[in-house]
């Protein structure tokens, strides 16, 4: 797998100019020959963790409760997406980055993780993917988690999808993508599938409620909920519901954190900064709405699903990164006495005038597993609090019916 953490010293990075010169850089994609169309297995990558037979390994992604930390894991499956996007750029053959490459990667969005099996017991892991769509300066990369038994049998754990878009090196606009030369049956479904992902996107970016007000049904669904929870000033519940209503506001939670260049990208300041790699932050804020969480439900949970991230902008080394977390949609299911969604979004903040600049936004749904069904009801008090309400809702929903498609398969 390509390297996509810097391995240089922090100190040479410093001395690096800010803007260098465009001479050293190669050329952009396409600028001097036509760009070679790639076949889609020639940039699978996998990386193996030897969980089983390597206790010192194990040790490092061991949790408090001895299960496997899944912010480390996800964390993983974005150096693998990046490691895909430039083998699909370089070459099949490329073992290492080159220094002036004219193009640059990065991470533009995660559609979806989902959980399709428990990481316990403990096993040997394999994170595997490769590209199946290319647009003009785009890719869509589908990663899998598998557990490897010591019988050979293999258990599909995690499935996602990431979308890494192309960055011209001298004016950071898009730049085009090697295309895909599809010779298999197999081939030509999954660059199908991801088709059909990037029509959702689009649909779902039309159907924003950023953009367009609520379904009739979505409206009446909010209008219940108001009748039933959010009349009274007190937390207590309405003589009607046995449940513990809880404004959306009370579940802040949030960190503030210095970025530290230990974990900064490949790219040092050839493209003019220094930034902090999206696996990373995915990590920070997975671990703060998992906490938030715990709160909430006042229980261990666990993991069902990553529904969704937008990268805005990058996060530079130095920088104050504020994580703020709501629980913004609480249910019980058939499957799960609790589930909860949970909105995190980061803000860089700006010493000198105190404003915030959004980063990123991160979307996730844990479970309870057991137990009884949650009494506790997250409820909206102001308009964009409802907004965030309905985009839980539509988050679980979508959960759900993968999910069932899953279980059919």
């Amino acid at each position: 797998m390509l390297p996509v953490r810097s391995k240089g010293l922090w100190s040479e990075a410093l001395a690096m100019p800010d803007a260098p010169d465009g001479k050293d850089l190669g050329p952009s994609p396409g600028a001097q020959n036509p760009l070679v169309p790639r076949r889609m297995h020639d940039s699978y990558c996998e990386i193996r963790l030897p969980f089983a037979s390597s206790p010192e390994l194990l040790e490092n992604y061991t949790n408090a409760s001895g299960g496997i930390r899944t912010g480390l894991l996800m964390e993983h499956l974005d150096s693998l997406a990046g490691s895909i996007a430039y083998k699909h750029m370089l070459g099949p053959d490329v073992s290492s980055l080159p220094k002036n490459a004219g193009f640059y990667m990065v991470t533009a969005s995660v559609d979806r993780l989902d959980m399709l099996a428990p990481l316990y017991p403990v096993r040997d892991m394999r994170l595997s993917g490769q590209v199946i769509h290319t647009g003009r300066s785009s890719l869509e990369i589908a990663v899998r988690m598998e557990a490897l038994e010591k019988d050979g049998k293999e258990e599909t754990i995690m499935l996602g999808r990431f979308c890494m878009v192309c960055r011209d090196a001298r004016t950071h606009g898009a730049a085009p993508v090697n295309p895909l030369s599809l010779e298999t049956p197999e081939d030509h479904i999954l660059f199908t599938i991801g088709e059909v992902h990037k029509q959702k996107r689009q649909s779902r970016a039309v159907r924003s409620l950023n953009r367009v007000p609520p379904t009739s049904s979505e409206a009446e669904a909010l209008h219940s909920l108001y009748l039933k929870y959010g009349q009274a000033e007190n937390g207590e519940p309405s003589p009607s519901s046995d449940r513990e209503r809880v404004w959306m506001g009370d579940t802040r939670l949030e960190k503030t954190l210095i970025m530290f260049p230990q974990e900064r990208n490949v790219h040092q300041k050839i493209f003019g900064g220094n930034f902090l790699p999206a696996g990373y932050l995915m990590r920070l804020a997975y671990e703060l709405g998992f906490a938030n969480s715990c709160l909430f439900t006042r229980d261990h949970v666990t993991f069902v699903s990553l529904d969704g991230i937008s990268f805005a902008r990058p996060v530079p080394i130095g920088s104050l990164l504020r994580l703020t977390s709501y629980i913004v949609h609480s249910a019980s299911s058939e499957n799960y006495p609790a589930l909860v969604h949970v909105w995190v979004h980061a803000d860089v903040v700006d010493l000198e005038t105190g404003t915030e600049q959004r980063t990123n936004d991160f979307r996730f749904t844990w479970c309870r597993e057991n137990g009884p069904p949650l009494k506790r009801m997250v409820v909206p008090k102001t308009y964009g609090e409802a907004m965030q309400w309905l985009e839980g809702r539509r988050a679980l929903e979508m959960g759900s019916e993968i999910r069932k498609l899953r279980r059919r398969s």
